[in-house]
């Protein structure tokens, strides 16, 4: 994927008339007025509609990429497409039989494409997204997490010593520097936010404990002699709507192949003609089949608590 970017990218000198704009500016012109031209290829009109197209076609290679870089890069993609196609037109491989059997790939996967768009895709709406959003976080309840840091010794000694430093005005951060045996100590011992149990027992239970900007005494954990000062405290709670929405409907949208792709199974005729195919599809099978059964096991147990 990098590899493709820096590629792209060192082609996108052609692009300096282009307009640097970003991919969701692209995606919105193409709503708007997807014949919009925003290129010629020896005559040959590339429009908005067409970039959004490629878009879809090649975004999971673009993910690593700035969006403002998107566009720009996409037009160059669409570019060198036309000018090889332009070419191969006049060597005559239109004729050929791996242009043909390309053609015929690709065929499918455009009526696949456009099912999916236009029968599949309306079925979720931004409504059920909110709906399945509004049932999920009824469940969530608001976690408490702290942020704290620390400095990390050896022995007691050493962590009582720091304690009179910090009586007498040093800087937390300071002696997290100069003393920590600990990683953070980089960082002035900050830790960031945590949760109860993203830490040891004894040290979590010291550090809830405090109230913010109160230093701990002395906590002795399996790593060794930790002094805790806790910088702030707050409930976090379910992320909202906006953030969550685009995966939510991924998920609705693969329920939705799913049980599509499984009611055209039981209709149709499926045939597996490779025995080393149908064997690692009947391996497969017996495995799932093991983890619902783990699954249910489970759930039930659980409902009897």
């Amino acid at each position: 994927m990098i590899q493709r970017s820096k590629l792209l990218l060192a082609s996108g000198f052609m692009l300096v008339a282009l307009p640097i704009a970003g991919w969701a500016q692209a995606k919105q012109q193409a709503n708007d007025k997807p014949s919009t031209v925003v290129a010629r290829v020896n005559g040959y009109e590339i429009t908005a509609r067409e970039v959004a197209l490629a878009g879809e076609d090649v975004a999971p290679q673009l993910k690593d990429v700035p969006p403002k870089m998107r566009y720009p890069l996409l037009v160059q993609y669409l570019i060198e497409r036309h000018l090889l196609a332009q070419k191969a037109l006049k060597e005559g491989l239109a004729n050929s039989e791996e242009y043909k059997r390309r053609l015929r790939f690709y065929q499918y996967k455009a009526l696949r494409d456009a099912y999916f768009t236009t029968k599949i895709k309306p079925r979720v709406t931004r409504d059920k997204v909110k709906e399945i959003y509004e049932r999920e976080t009824k469940k969530v309840k608001p976690v408490e997490r702290i942020r704290a840091r620390h400095i990390l010794v050896s022995t007691r000694e050493e962590a009582e010593k720091i304690l009179k430093e910090l009586k007498a005005g040093a800087k937390f951060e300071d002696l997290a520097r100069k003393y920590s045996k600990d990683g953070s100590k980089e960082f002035g011992g900050d830790l960031g936010y945590f949760t109860f149990d993203e830490m040891v027992p004894a040290f979590s239970k010291a550090a809830f404990a405090l109230k913010v900007g109160e230093v701990s005494k002395p906590v002795k954990t399996e790593y060794g002699w930790h002094i805790i000062k806790l910088e702030d405290r707050k409930k976090i709670g379910p992320r909202p709507l906006a953030e969550v929405a685009p995966g939510i409907e991924a998920l609705l949208l693969r329920q939705e192949v799913e049980k599509e792709v499984a009611a055209l199974s039981k209709a149709g005729k499926i045939e597996l003609l490779d025995p080393e195919l149908k064997k690692i599809q009947e391996e497969n099978r017996k495995r799932l089949e093991e983890l619902k059964k783990k699954a249910a096991a489970a759930k039930k147990a659980k409902a009897k608590k």
